[in-house]
């Protein structure tokens, strides 16, 4: 009897395990809380002040007047301007993103956190941990002997399992409580240049001013709290803004724990919402069946809908090929969509009507709608959303129109390529 109990337990060992490894799957491949299953009605229109008012009610974000918001391209525009924030610093620095790699940005970010926390500056970085893997010891241990507080959001323990799935995918610098970026850039070379062949990226970061930077540091604190248990508060975080410019700006926020569907709304209702034009620059773009007839009742009511994502040049086929298995009934219906050629295309942007742009880190996807933490900063600035059409005018130049009929002509083989990526979609 003795024998046969202690032949049994290398099976009951791993069976729990095996039992135990399911279970954690199924739990980091759910999303958050209940998804959304209702499509958005069309009530109103981005004119219409009750637009504005259901932002803001609805996500439970204010909408703050008097900032100014500047767009930065590429590389050459937008890491000087960080760079120099972070070496202006006075009061104290937070900073929050999901690729941090090594390489010459990587060390240029390091020397500048690191003098500012020498100088006795509170500099405070919160890493993904996934997104910054590559990202050398050297670069940790230089922030950390200078004193700068780094964390890394989910590293994996024993209490984080369940949550692995789960990453910080926001893209957030405040300095000073005053003055605050966002956009889709990492911490990496190939964000350096200006877009000028395959291994520098195409992508687009905003500056702010104003008050609405004391939301960037509210949703930053979110996510710092949760890792460290601290609370960073007082003026040192949170001083008193002065007006900086005319535009009205907003931080949406989304995150499985809390709001996870409150993005995803936010877009569903500026589609709903658009009267004369969408455009829309997406770097993983795979949207759900609501997403798709939200864009295809777009069309149908006389809105013209047009589509930049990236082309062959992708850092992740899989994802390209999920978002084609999509397009069919997009196109069907007239939705336009290019595909950017020179190189990555990492730009995430929507404008609507002129009136309203939302920016920042979320993707028209299921990761960015459910599964990570994401932060978007939506202006609603009609000189703004000029800007933000003509940048968007300049990328369609470069890119590639897809028509229906090309579409359908695909080979067989992308064809089912597609079909097998799109069973990954709620993970992409």
């Amino acid at each position: 009897m003795r024998c046969m109990t202690r032949r049994r337990w290398p099976l009951v060992a791993l069976t729990a395990g095996l039992t135990l490894l399911v279970t954690l799957l199924a739990v980091n491949l759910m999303g958050g809380e209940k998804e959304l299953d209702q499509r958005v009605e069309r009530i109103y229109s981005t004119a219409d002040p009750d637009f504005r008012r259901a932002m803001a009610s609805l996500l439970a974000a204010p909408v703050l007047p008097g900032n100014r918001v500047t767009d930065l391209q590429n590389g050459d525009e937008i890491f000087p301007p960080m760079l120099e924030a972070i070496r202006g610093a006075r009061t104290s620095v937070t900073f929050e993103t999901y690729i941090y790699w090594s390489g010459e940005i990587g060390k240029a970010f390091a020397d500048a956190l690191s003098e500012r926390a020498r100088a006795g500056v509170p500099v405070h970085v919160l890493l993904d941990w996934v997104g910054s893997t590559k990202m050398e010891d050297r670069f940790l241990a230089q922030l950390r002997d200078a004193g700068v507080e780094v964390e890394r959001f989910h590293r994996p323990h024993w209490y984080t399992l369940s949550r692995l799935n789960n990453r910080t995918h926001r893209k957030l610098l405040v300095v000073d409580g005053r003055v605050a970026f966002t956009g889709g850039v990492g911490i990496a070379d190939q964000w350096q240049g200006a877009a000028q062949d395959p291994d520098h990226w195409r992508d687009t970061h905003y500056r702010l001013e104003g008050p609405a930077a004391a939301t960037f540091q509210a949703v930053f604190l979110d996510n710092w709290t949760k890792v460290t248990g601290r609370v960073l508060h007082g003026p040192t975080y949170f001083p008193a803004i002065e007006p900086a410019g005319d535009a009205a700006a907003q931080m949406v926020s989304s995150s499985p724990t809390s709001g996870s569907e409150s993005i995803h709304l936010m877009y569903l209702l500026a589609l709903a919402a658009a009267s004369r034009s969408i455009l829309l620059s997406s770097s993983y773009f795979v949207p759900d069946d609501m997403t798709v007839d939200a864009l295809v009742a777009a069309v149908r009511r006389g809105v013209r809908v047009r589509i930049v994502t990236p082309g062959p040049v992708i850092d992740t086929k899989l994802v390209r090929a999920a978002s084609r298995a999509r397009w069919g009934e997009l196109l069907a219906a007239g939705v336009e969509i290019a595909e950017f050629q020179p190189t990555m295309y990492h730009v995430k942007m929507l404008a609507i009507d002129g009136r309203f742009v939302s920016v920042g880190s979320t993707n028209f996807d299921n990761r960015s709608f459910r599964l990570n933490d994401e932060a978007n900063l939506n202006v609603y600035d009609e000189a703004f959303a000029v800007r933000a059409e003509a940048v968007f005018q300049a990328d369609w130049a470069l890119a590639k129109p897809v028509t229906w009929a090309e579409w359908a002509r695909r080979p067989w083989r992308e064809k089912v390529l597609e079909h097998l990526a799109g069973w990954l979609g709620p993970q992409l």
